[in-house]
């Protein structure tokens, strides 16, 4: 009997304090999607994204990836030499470095996305959905890449 071997792409993250060591070793562009897990528009953009294999590979191959969850992740991050720590309010709270990321400073929108190149410079600032297609597109302009 032959059995079909299925093999999936998925995006390697990397989290914060390991992408301060890894730039610090080899420099590559990054990618933060900024998102929260009650956003429908964030599950149907991460859906259409994990689809695409070559955009998979050119991330996984060329940058660092950074999935950060604005609204659950609660451990102080450490983000271009400053500190940002989780704001807990009651039942919910969100991260100040979401706050600090984002232009509407109040409220968020998500998905928010932070392209920076491998010098840590603003590449591209993106709230709302990103296509596959956008994404390449973006990314292709990166210099160095």
């Amino acid at each position: 009997m032959i059995i079909p071997l299925l093999c999936f792409s998925q995006l390697k993250t990397v989290s914060f304090a390991d992408w301060e060591m890894k730039q610090k070793q080899e420099p590559r562009p990054t990618v933060i999607h900024i998102y929260t897990d009650w956003c429908p528009v964030c599950k149907i953009e991460q859906f259409k994204i994990n689809k695409d294999r070559q955009l998979l590979e050119f991330i996984n191959d060329n940058c660092y990836f950074i999935a950060f969850e604005a609204e659950k992740m609660t451990e102080t991050v450490r983000f271009q030499g400053k500190t940002f720590r989780y704001l807990p309010n009651g039942n919910s709270g969100i991260h100040e470095l979401a706050l600090a990321l984002s232009k509407n400073k109040g409220r968020p929108v998500y998905p928010l996305w932070i392209i920076l190149d491998k010098n840590q410079n603003l590449v591209d600032y993106h709230e709302g959905i990103f296509t596959p297609e956008k994404l390449k597109k973006k990314l292709s302009e990166i210099p160095d890449l």
